[in-house]
């Protein structure tokens, strides 16, 4: 029984859950931070979960004169959602995704609430910034900020879009929402915020951002075999291409990748062709069908 006991841990990636536990209490704090030094002294409405918490929050004071704080609300909308996580986005990622939510809500709870300044444009633009800050590095080390970022992440792999532009879709009605039930101002303040957030989360969760490479190479067989032994990406290979200098015959090779796998296809580069010629553009838009990576 030891014996198995110990072989069964060995196989675990013990590295990998640290990093995602590290990447889970950073994400709460700053996420708490967010929250309670510019969101909710500025009355600024998050993006995702987060806003909607702030607005059942609000309308538990109003209607019913009992306060509920952002951070119990907060936990009780995402419970849903971890089903849907459970299914669509992976175990491993729905568990991690369950830890994330909990530390954050009990971040909401231990960090005071600290009014730094009252300007509500400042607190927008900071607060934007650093939730989206927050969730572009919670998705980049594969975890979830829980919330709109399930579906989020759920659509973009079934479209193709970015998470900073599907969440800005389901927020539009947090925006209204705000303005509707607390005044117009909190709406503008708001959409800076959320716009932000956003375009902050796209810059830091490079995953998605996919890159056309093409090689003009003279060793196509071994830059081939170097680029699919580190990355599962297909290859086009047209062949009979010539320099127009030497008129050396030539391959192309064409492929497709991800931000975050650039890095392994240079080194790829670098040990099977170093001479090769390598063209890079950024953000291309796919048709048809681009291998994502299981969440895990």
């Amino acid at each position: 029984m030891d014996r198995w006991l110990d072989k069964y841990l060995e196989k675990l990636p013990f590295a990998q859950y640290t990093t995602k536990l590290s990447a889970s209490i950073i994400y709460s704090i700053i996420a708490s931070i967010a929250m309670n030094f510019f969101y909710q002294p500025g009355h600024i409405y998050s993006s995702g979960i987060g806003g909607i918490a702030q607005i059942l929050t609000t309308l538990s004071k109003h209607l019913f004169g009992m306060y509920l704080p952002v951070s119990y609300t907060f936990y009780l909308v995402n419970l849903p959602l971890f089903f849907l996580a459970w299914f669509a986005l992976g175990h491993r990622f729905t568990i991690f995704t369950v830890i994330t939510v909990s530390l954050t809500s009990l971040m909401m709870l231990v960090i005071p609430e600290t009014t730094l300044i009252k300007d509500p444009i400042i607190c927008a633009i900071f607060g934007g910034a650093i939730m989206g800050a927050g969730i572009g590095f919670a998705l980049r080390n594969g975890i979830s900020s829980g919330g709109l970022d399930i579906i989020s992440l759920t659509i973009r792999r079934r479209t193709g879009k970015t998470v900073g532009s599907i969440s800005m879709v389901f927020n539009v009605f947090i925006m209204f929402a705000a303005g509707l039930l607390f005044g117009w101002p909190y709406m503008f303040y708001s959409a800076i915020a959320i716009f932000v957030s956003g375009k902050v989360t796209d810059v830091i969760y490079i995953k998605q951002k996919k890159i056309q490479v093409m090689i003009v190479t003279k060793q196509p067989r071994r830059v081939i075999q170097g680029i699919q032994e580190r990355l599962q990406r297909g290859i086009t290979i047209i062949h009979n291409a010539e320099g127009a200098h030497d008129h050396d015959p030539q391959a192309i090779l064409l492929t497709v990748v991800t931000r975050d796998e650039l890095p392994m296809l240079v080194q790829a580069m670098h040990l099977t062709d170093p001479k090769a010629f390598v063209s890079i553009s950024e953000n291309v838009q796919i048709l048809g069908h681009f291998y994502e990576h299981e969440i895990e």
